[in-house]
């Protein structure tokens, strides 16, 4: 599997647990006759959206993604997995946050309020990862792919070779 592929999939599941999670908060405190719950939970979300903001700056996702990039070893061929089995290895945590965040949140609305918080935090701090590994596969003339493993293991890559891009700098045709 693509390593841009994971980060953008990454980037679509944290989102989607959001967004559920964030229904169910809002199903939750809808029964509640105090509105102090409410406020909190747009007060912590906007908190996360900030944070998530800032820990998504393009100078950021260049130094979060330098480590697993220089670590990946080069190979000529592709790691024999299917890329739907490598991304359930990988992101299978994110699915049972949300499964439990999202059932004990129907009791304990605070639970699914946090959930969303942090859930957006990772989406938005992740998506400009992908476009610092697209450029530096654009550069290089490689391509990074994910070595199947354990998501509970730091991510392993191969390069392999790729289309070299020869563009103009310049920006003149």
């Amino acid at each position: 599997m693509p390593y841009t592929d994971l980060l953008r999939f990454t980037v679509i599941v944290t989102a989607a647990e959001a967004t559920i999670l964030a229904a169910i908060s809002a199903i939750s405190v809808g029964g509640e006759p105090s509105a102090t719950t409410a406020i909190v939970a747009v007060a912590w979300w906007l908190i996360s959206l900030i944070l998530g903001f800032w820990l998504g700056r393009p100078e950021r996702a260049r130094e979060d993604v330098r480590a697993p990039l220089t670590r990946a070893k080069t190979a000529t061929s592709l790691p024999s997995e299917s890329p739907a089995r490598i991304a359930i290895e990988r992101l299978w945590p994110i699915a049972l946050t949300a499964i439990i965040a999202g059932g004990l949140g129907l009791f304990f609305p605070g639970v699914a309020i946090i959930g969303t918080g942090y859930a957006l935090i990772v989406s938005l701090s992740w998506h400009t990862r992908e476009a610092a590994v697209q450029a530096i596969e654009e550069r290089d003339g490689v391509r990074f792919f994910v070595v199947p493993g354990s998501a509970l293991k730091p991510i392993e890559l191969v390069r392999t070779p790729g289309l070299r891009s020869d563009r103009v700098n310049s920006g003149a045709f």
